[in-house]
């Protein structure tokens, strides 16, 4: 295995700060700014997992966002593979957007619930694959339904027929379509009951060893975060507290808000692979 010191990353986020803009407050207020993210800086090699956990509102989504260019960054710089993103127009970004995908929090929010699942997962498809014609795309489809654990007619059939875990392996195989090197899972299990979880996450595991995609594993979950990584991110109150390699950080953490979450842990029931 090569060293990853020498390795160059397939990302590298340098001291990130993003900004959102607050409502205006009473009669003569003006409108201000809050700071999600500051001097977020990480990286991520390819074919490994980053766990980047934290509470909800430490910025850990809005990082995933970032990278993903849904929101504007205030300074900082996001590198993927060696190419600087960080400030690519949408038309100069879209050959990345192949290359980088997400699987959501709620799989339900982000099914289109007026489309059949083969149309879903065929999305991606038809934008960045147009060359494919329908009986191909079909094709795809149920090889990638497949893949995670759903039958072929499973495309036929729409969001409101399956349950929440099957239903995030739909997410996962319109993920997978464009045959992304990258994917960002934020929040992608905390909606499931806990058993359900650990099916996703191996699952998820699985896919890696199979197709050699890189992580970035947002969540908030300190257990899962451990089954799931090989590199440990914890944020708290927008800010990088503490990193370093999974085993170093659950067996000896150097942050007290590391230590408190680690205290709170329970632990995540395994699944056969």
């Amino acid at each position: 295995m090569p060293d990853v010191s020498i390795v160059p990353p397939l990302l590298k986020v340098t001291d990130l700060s993003v900004s959102y803009q607050t409502s205006k407050a009473g009669l003569f207020g003006k409108g201000g700014s809050f700071r999600a993210v500051q001097g977020a800086s990480f990286s991520v090699q390819r074919g490994q997992t980053v766990g980047l956990v934290g509470e909800s509102g430490s910025g850990k989504s809005t990082i995933g966002k970032a990278i993903l260019k849904l929101i504007p960054t205030e300074s900082g710089k996001i590198e993927y593979d060696g190419v600087d993103i960080t400030d690519l127009s949408e038309r100069a970004f879209l050959p990345f957007r192949k290359r980088i995908q997400t699987i959501f929090q709620d799989p339900y929010a982000s099914l289109n619930p007026r489309l059949a699942v083969g149309a879903i997962v065929a999305e991606p498809l038809i934008v960045h694959e147009p060359e494919l014609n329908r009986s191909q795309r079909e094709e795809r489809v149920a090889e990638l339904l497949e893949k995670v654990g759903l039958p072929a007619d499973a495309m036929r059939r729409y969001p409101h027929q399956f349950s929440g875990g099957q239903r995030q392996r739909i997410c996962i195989a319109r993920a997978l379509s464009s045959r992304p090197e990258f994917i960002i899972c934020d929040e992608c299990v905390s909606a499931l009951d806990v058993s359900v979880q650990a099916q996703i996450v191996n699952l998820l595991q699985d896919l890696q060893d199979e197709f050699s995609i890189t992580y970035l594993f947002i969540a908030h979950d300190l257990a899962v975060v451990e089954h799931m990584s090989h590199h440990v991110l914890v944020m708290q109150n927008g800010s990088i507290v503490e990193q370093g390699d999974a085993e170093s950080i659950y067996s000896n953490p150097q942050s007290e808000y590391t230590s408190k979450l680690l205290a709170a842990v329970p632990k995540m029931p395994s699944v056969a692979r």
